[in-house]
């Protein structure tokens, strides 16, 4: 068996085994009788916005097809599962050949999502299902997380430019370059992670460390050797000993000494701690009084949404964002909580559904295989998500009655609207069929959504307006069926 001490991060990883042992022990359970020739569809799905925020995006999906489409065991996998003494001959004589031969549905990659609707539908030999669960989950639940926590850092700096700088404090490299790469698709700049500029395409920036100044005799040495060097892009951290006294006469120093002699200009300057409202309207007003209006202020230390507004709100001269740690943890909530939940089961040919009750409402599941729609108004704007049985065809172009699930009892219809179906068909039998998008394409899609489609008071911080989610009257009363016979099997119990 491969000495696993020996790995290194630059291994070609076959990263199949990234799932819960009880996916494994499920899956032998199943391999033993006719269970594993059914179909099942497990849908995915999450409960509660992130900082009580109005939407979320949906980020990490290329990734999950990566991985559906690669995923295999290796002989020493097959090794380590005999190890553990769990499990049939049999059953891992089937995975030295297993491969994924199911479909999976799910929204485009940024489409902006909401709770309790299935993002992703997996429709597959019941084996196969099962053992995609925690991949899915973790792929989702973290890009899902960081590309909403970086939107709502975008729309803080109202226009201004936002850069990732959070790797150093990521919880791991693997984090710290996907969650570049969902923060990109949530609408920052650049990232300061070559690693992710270089797998992505991302823009990378980045300018010098406290270190570099305290290296040098003088703060004015560490400018001047930075500026030779880098005349097309320096940007001077002017905080290491004083901004004020120190800090920005020496930017200005280096800029009319060594840049604009070459023909160059200054950049721009960081304040990386003090007061950043307070400084940046000094730096600024020196600066302009230096005949450097075009040098740009960018400011870093522990930002995040609420901060990057209240400097915005104190007039603060800031044109650029350096965001850390709060937005590639997502600090302030740093679970998604997407979830992967069995939606029905296929015998025989016959499609039953499967539902999850609970004492809790929001745990109670969507039976069955479905559809989603967005409906849309006639100015185009998103009004609400429409959930509709997989064998519904829904159309908008008369008066249309829905159920809304909060308040059945009201008689509700959609006039003059019309609607899209958001699940696609993602992969065929263990296949990609869907083409692949760039980052860039992905991100637009992103802002597109929200400047045109979506509600401006879904998106503010505090009380956004709640997106509905609505369902036909077929799919409410399958429901309420399924519900009332659950009840009538306890009370014969």
């Amino acid at each position: 068996m491969k000495d696993i001490t020996q790995n290194t991060q630059f291994d070609k990883r076959n990263i199949s085994m990234m799932m819960d042992l009880y996916e494994m022990t499920m899956a032998n359970g199943y391999f033993d009788g006719e269970a594993k020739k059914d179909l099942v569809s497990f849908d995915v799905f999450y409960r509660k916005n992130p900082d009580g925020g109005g939407f979320a995006i949906f980020a990490g999906l290329e990734q999950i097809v990566e991985y559906i489409e690669n995923l295999h065991f290796e002989e020493e996998d097959i090794e380590y599962f005999k190890s553990l003494n769990l499990f049939d001959d049999k059953f891992l004589d089937y995975l030295r050949d297993f491969k994924f031969t199911g479909d999976v549905y799910a929204f485009k990659e940024g489409t902006v999502m909401y709770p309790n609707e299935p993002v992703i539908t997996v429709i597959a030999p019941i084996i196969d299902a099962q053992l995609i669960e925690t991949a899915i989950l973790a792929q989702i639940n973290h890009q899902s997380l960081i590309a909403t926590k970086a939107r709502r850092m975008v729309r803080a700096a109202n226009g201004r430019s936002v850069s990732d700088f959070g790797a150093r404090r990521a919880h791991n490299m693997d984090a710290a370059v996907y969650g570049a790469r969902a923060a990109y698709i949530g609408g920052v700049n650049g990232t300061a992670t070559v690693l992710a500029g270089q797998m992505f395409g991302i823009p990378v920036s980045g300018t010098m460390a406290h270190s570099w100044i305290m290296y040098f005799e003088n703060e004015y040495e560490a400018f001047k050797k930075y500026a030779m060097k880098y005349p097309d892009a320096t940007v001077l951290l002017i905080d290491t000993y004083d901004v004020l006294d120190s800090g920005l006469p020496n930017a200005i120093r280096c800029a009319k000494e060594v840049l604009e002699p070459m023909g160059k200009r200054l950049k721009g300057v960081r304040i990386d701690s003090g007061d950043l409202a307070y400084l940046s309207k000094k730096v600024r007003k020196v600066l302009d009084e230096a005949g450097l209006t075009d040098c740009i202020v960018v400011a870093s230390n522990s930002l995040d949404e609420y901060t990057v507004s209240s400097l915005i709100g104190q007039g603060a001269k800031i044109d650029s964002f350096g965001i850390g740690e709060r937005l590639v943890t997502a600090k302030s909530e740093p679970v998604f909580g997407a979830v992967y939940k069995l939606g029905s089961v296929e015998k025989d040919g016959v499609i039953i559904p499967k539902i999850k009750v609970s004492e809790t409402v929001e745990k109670i599941t969507n039976p069955g295989r479905k559809k989603v729609y967005r409906v849309y108004n006639e100015e185009g704007i998103a009004e609400a998500d429409l959930i509709a049985k997989d064998d519904e065809t829904v159309d908008l172009s008369k008066p249309y009655r829905y159920i809304d699930p909060i308040k059945p009892w009201k008689r509700r219809k959609f006039v003059g609207f019309s609607a899209k179906e958001l699940l696609e068909l993602v992969i065929k039998e263990g296949k990609r069929v869907s083409p692949k998008r760039s980052l860039n394409e992905i991100r637009e899609y992103v802002i597109n959504q929200l400047n045109n489609e979506i509600w401006e008071e879904e998106q503010r911080f505090e009380n956004p307006h709640i997106h509905y989610l609505d369902m036909t009257p077929a799919y409410y009363e399958m429901k309420m069926d399924m519900l009332d016979e659950v009840n009538s099997q306890n009370d014969e119990s």
